[in-house]
């Protein structure tokens, strides 16, 4: 199998090229050649998939069992590579968001035909966007799109609702016994998946005739409270998560920036029912539970301190809204 891979050395995508190294998949990368990540046994195509003309011309030669885009963000994305890979690949994978699905959500259990709506965030819309184009193209040319949806997925970072993912700044105020701020009351419910374990499900639909046209989200069937999520990090950091509880619409009326991850994405529970992509990759089972998976990310977090990221601003914002909160329920 040859694939190209549009990005592939990501948070998510880094887990999916090593396993498609260690199945023997003849992976190809496109990146410009600046970023320092290297995965032994990938190709590298070395480019800027946003120069048209180069790119066109580097990729050519080429032709693929499936190509893979991992950055691809607006409807623009889509036309280029419509353009590019139309005719010249088996299946074309969109990397689009399970937040997509319908927000406030009408049932907490999603499908994948639980409607897409969301109006509270760009990212989301865009993404819906890309989705409603793709159905286009397959529609009236046949382009054999695969659309897949990752929910809350991690392996370098923390997926943690403020403070975390490619930050450690409340990793670090755990550490320092520092109040933490959890949205809502902490016991609305969530679900986060290992990078190696939607990579088993995410090779599985690689070249697989049968999920041509149709759109998948994969997740791990662990479902946790908010509060069991911080309170798990704080364990595996030695430490005790010192929580305050604030409502997910005071956070965002205190800080507007957090309305797309809070308001659009994270303040309601969701239940993933992941029988779709287990009915088409046999076998799939995300194994990674978030107790264990957590260490590992802060065993790579040690061994990379560089990416031990805190944050002064979103300190400053965190001591802010926990001032203004106290003071108001003093």
């Amino acid at each position: 199998m040859k694939v190209l891979f549009i990005g592939g050395t990501g948070n998510i995508s880094t887990a999916v090229s090593k396993l498609s190294i260690e199945k023997g998949i003849e992976l190809y990368h496109i990146n410009r050649g600046k970023s320092p990540a290297k995965i032994k046994g990938v190709n590298s195509i070395v480019g800027d998939i946003n120069d048209f003309d180069d790119i066109n011309e580097k990729l050519k030669q080429h032709t693929w069992d499936v190509v893979v885009n991992w950055i691809a963000f607006a409807p623009e994305d889509i036309e280029r590579d419509f353009k590019l890979f139309h005719k010249k690949t088996k299946q074309y994978i969109f990397i689009s968001s399970a937040s997509c699905y319908q927000t406030p959500l009408l049932h907490p259990v999603i499908t994948e035909s639980t409607p897409l709506h969301n109006s509270l965030w760009d990212y989301s819309n865009n993404k819906i966007k890309c989705e409603g184009l793709l159905a286009k193209y397959y529609r009236e040319q046949g382009f054999p799109m695969t659309i897949v949806r990752p929910s809350h997925t991690y392996d370098t970072v923390i997926p943690i609702a403020i403070g975390g993912f490619k930050e450690f700044t409340t990793a670090d105020r755990i550490l320092k016994g520092k109040k933490i701020i959890v949205h809502g009351d902490g016991k609305s419910l969530w679900t986060v998946t290992h990078a190696e374990d939607f990579a088993k499900g995410f090779v599985g639909l690689m070249d697989n005739y049968h999920a041509i046209g149709h759109p998948f989200h994969i997740t791990s069937d662990e479902i946790l409270s908010w509060d069991n999520i911080y309170k798990i990090l704080a364990k595996a950091l030695g430490r005790e998560a010192n929580i305050v509880h604030i409502a997910s619409d005071l956070l965002c009326s205190l800080e507007p920036s957090l309305s797309g991850t809070l308001l659009a994405d994270k303040a309601e529970s969701v239940i993933f029912d992941n029988s779709k992509i287990k009915s088409f990759v046999p076998g799939f089972k995300a194994t990674i539970h978030f107790s264990e998976g957590i260490k590992r990310t802060l065993t790579w977090l040690d061994e990379n301190p560089k990416h031990k990221i805190i944050n002064p601003k979103t300190n400053d914002m965190i001591d802010r809204i926990l001032k203004q909160y106290e003071k108001a329920f003093a």
